[in-house]
């Protein structure tokens, strides 16, 4: 894990270091144990470093091997890197034990196909010298981030949003259909937007490769397809069952590369235990487990510890119940605000903040269950999009997903803002009605996992485990997993109130308590029922002079949330006056000019 950047220069110019050296400076959250930087001339590269595998400077970035005429930056990890070292060592000579050279030499072995052999997560910045070109890589979910900004004559990459501001020369207006997003979905801009007009973002799946005179072309290596095959037509229900388990399992054992111990993140949900449990198979004990509670609100329970609890004991797990105080989480407001790559508006990333914090003072890298629920369909809109017909996939999703409504929108925002046509529709429609999924479930479920579920939650646990050098490694969204999910018969998905078939492999390890109770969801009370002072900090915000210069929001929508702070909630139950104040408050921290 790791914080990358460089800078591009086209034509024969040179590459400034210096907005590099900014960039870097800001993201050594991101790489605590060390920084790196190198320049060619037309290239300039940055990096900050989490050490996690080779733990020698052998390992250290950017790594340069001069007979290949190659140079990497790289962010994340090669989970398959040892079989990979073994298949190139026929062929190269190896200077270290790092995943980053296996990558270097999986370049030099299959050219732009190298991503192709690997398995993880990883942003990638290769420059190759012979081909004068720079190749841009993200993994197939999006798990590990990549922004990228077009100057004059050059062309800038970071691992976060702020870096790339900090490098100077951005154009930093609001783009308008992501705002639109923004205020549609939970505070979700999918790839290739972001809030801001000038940083785009190399979307999941994608090679990108930019030559010295500006040329550039893409190529998505990977989109699995969400119909059944003829390889797995005829399984039963358990067939299916024994081939998830062994999936997940392998996925677990996967995510143990580490020259560093590696725990869990146990929420005391399905998914997190099940990851408890298939460590347990595979003899890994006793593991590390860390569990969040707050205090309970508006009727709602605060944490799940009489569960992760249960877990923790059946495994013999070294467990850490981690308890937030509702007194903590105002003052961390400001700093989870400034660790945001991109604003975020839902209501638990505080939280997120905090217990990455005290997680990190234990250990460095950690499991997590993120994306369970997106990959096998766990969440209640799933259910009427389990009977709901192909053709109404759009409106079954929008009816449970939408916070705001286009024909909403222009008592929202200010009209220099408001995007003329219905885009986020526009871009549901698009995605939803795409060949290669068969019914309105598979396609609710590519739509979940190939375009929202990056930023939503795999942003945010990216986000706030790097703000504190902590490694997440999400066992659900490795690709072989991903893929078998994806022919899954969406039937035996959408059973027993969502994810069927994961609570049957559940079933085979895991006490039935922890399977057959309600789905949890951890209110975070400072911030989904506002008070004081948090309050005042949100009107403040939108009633800042930055605020009222770049105008935004119409002042009597605005009034009218700060009037009845806890009155206006999305169908997943955020707050959206918090939703508006997250944005206000990201863009002055981090100095954005209205």
């Amino acid at each position: 894990m790791c914080g990358i950047a460089g800078e591009i220069a086209f034509r024969g110019h040179a590459a400034d270091q210096g907005p590099v050296a900014r960039m870097v400076a800001v993201m050594d959250v991101r790489g605590p144990d060390g920084e790196g930087s190198w320049t060619n001339g037309w290239v300039a590269l940055g990096h900050r470093r989490l050490t996690v595998i080779d733990l020698s400077d052998a390992g250290a970035q950017p790594m340069h091997d001069p007979h290949l005429g190659l140079t990497i930056v790289f962010n994340g990890c090669i989970y398959n890197y040892p079989q990979l070292r073994a298949e190139l060592g026929g062929e190269f000579t190896f200077s270290s034990t790092s995943d980053t050279e296996v990558i270097l030499k999986a370049y030099a072995r299959w050219g732009e196909d190298f991503v192709d052999h690997l398995v993880g997560m990883f942003a990638v910045a290769i420059v190759d010298e012979r081909r004068s070109c720079v190749v841009l890589a993200r993994d197939r979910l999006g798990i590990k981030p990549l922004y990228v900004a077009e100057l004059p004559g050059r062309l800038r990459f970071a691992s976060t949003l702020p870096a790339l501001v900090a490098g100077g020369g951005i154009d930093t207006t609001i783009d308008e259909v992501a705002l639109h997003h923004y205020l549609s979905w939970h505070s979700i801009v999918p790839a290739p937007r972001t809030i801001l007009r000038g940083v785009r973002k190399v979307p999941p799946a994608t090679v990108s490769v930019i030559h010295s005179d500006g040329s550039r072309h893409d190529r998505v290596f990977w989109k699995p397809d969400y119909v059944r095959t003829a390889a797995t037509e005829r399984w039963t229900a358990e067939e299916w069952q024994d081939a998830i388990h062994a999936a997940l399992r392998t996925a677990v054992q996967r995510r143990l590369v580490s020259d560093v111990p590696v725990g869990v993140l146990l929420s005391g949900g399905v998914d997190s235990s099940l990851i408890v449990a298939l460590l347990a198979e595979l003899g890994q004990q006793p593991v590390s487990t860390f569990s969040i509670g707050f205090d309970s609100a508006g009727g709602e329970q605060g944490d799940e510890f009489q569960y992760s609890d249960l877990v923790a004991a059946t495994y013999g797990t070294d467990h850490h119940r981690i308890r937030i105080d509702s007194n903590e989480i105002v003052p961390a407001v400001g700093d989870t605000i400034s660790a945001m790559t991109e604003p975020m508006g839902t209501q638990d990333v505080t939280g997120f903040y905090l217990l990455s914090k005290t997680v990190s003072e234990h250990i460095k890298v950690v499991q997590s269950g993120q994306g369970a629920d997106e990959v096998f369909a766990g969440y209640a809109y799933h259910q009427p999009a389990g009977s709901a017909s192909r053709a109404s996939a759009l409106e079954t999703f929008r009816g449970a997903f939408l916070d705001r409504t286009h024909d909403r929108m222009p008592d929202v925002v200010e009209p220099e803002w408001l995007y003329p046509t219905d885009v986020s529709r526009e871009l549901l429609e698009t995605h939803l009605d795409a060949p290669g999924a068969e019914t309105a479930l598979d396609a609710v479920l590519r739509l979940d996992t190939h375009l929202l579920l990056v930023d939503d939650p795999v942003k945010r646990v990216d986000s706030m485990t790097m703000a504190w050098g902590l490694e997440a490694r999400v066992p659900f969204l490795d690709q072989d997993v991903v893929e078998l999910a994806a022919h899954c018969p969406p039937e035996l998905k959408a059973t027993q109130g969502g994810k069927g078939i994961l609570k049957d492999v559940a079933r085979k390890v895991l006490p039935s308590s922890i399977i057959d109770r309600p789905k949890g969801y951890f209110p975070v009370p400072p911030l989904k029922y506002l008070g004081e002072p948090l309050l005042s900090e949100v009107s403040d915000a939108l009633h800042a002079p930055e605020a009222k210069q770049r105008g935004l929001f119409r002042p009597d929508y605005v009034e009218e949330l700060l009037a009845a702070p806890n009155a206006n909630f999305s169908p997943g139950g955020n707050n959206l006056l918090w939703q508006l104040g997250v944005l206000e408050m990201w863009l002055q921290r981090h100095r954005i000019p209205a």
